[in-house]
């Protein structure tokens, strides 16, 4: 198990992502129209506000109370009232299916269908969540079942430092990029 993932700027955040499962859980939920470090960050942050970070916790709390929680400054989320609703049915599932152990996700996962569907059964992920937390589970985890998930392209699985994450967000956009490029290209032939 890693001391640290290097997803954040705060040394405090990247060792609760390695540390606690639902950190890590919480963070890929948070993986969206925000940046990698604005998304990872959100678990400690949350951790911080509320006094702990623990699935049951936050399932039970009053919805308001928690997207009062995600909107304080600085915010959790550019979305927070959303971003707080994803986060509560996270936990809700996580407390209903794994009795609250968000590590079950994978550590009772049979094989790698059984590990894709355990994740892709998840409140807001898809599978480009499968195969991020698939390549952190693989990679720096070393889950065995997760190894299928590593895709073949830029993956936050392969971040191992501060220099790999910007490597990573650099190797990201000129991904998308040549993807949106290609897509055009192929609606220009389709003309």
């Amino acid at each position: 198990m890693p001391d640290a993932l290097y997803f954040t700027d705060s040394k405090e955040a990247n060792e609760l992502l390695a540390r606690e499962p639902l950190a890590l859980l919480i963070g890929f939920a948070l993986d969206q129209q925000v940046t990698v470090p604005t998304a990872f960050a959100g678990p400690q942050k949350l951790k911080k506000r509320i006094g702990a970070l623990d699935a049951a916790t936050i399932a039970s709390l009053d919805p308001a109370e928690l997207e009062r929680v995600f909107r304080e400054k600085p915010a959790i989320h550019r979305f927070p009232g959303s971003m707080a609703r994803r986060v509560q049915e996270l936990c809700a599932v996580i407390v209903d299916e794994y009795d609250g152990d968000a590590a079950q996700v994978w550590t009772a996962a049979e094989s790698p269908a059984d590990l894709r569907r355990r994740i892709g059964a998840l409140p807001g992920y898809g599978p480009m969540k499968i195969t991020g937390l698939g390549s952190v589970l693989a990679l720096r985890f070393g889950v065995d079942v997760a190894q299928e998930l590593v895709p073949n392209h830029p993956c936050l699985g392969a971040i191992d430092s501060p220099e790999a994450l910007a490597e990573y967000q650099a190797d990201k956009q000129a991904y998308k990029s040549a993807r949106r490029e290609q897509e055009r290209a192929a609606g220009q032939a389709e003309k």
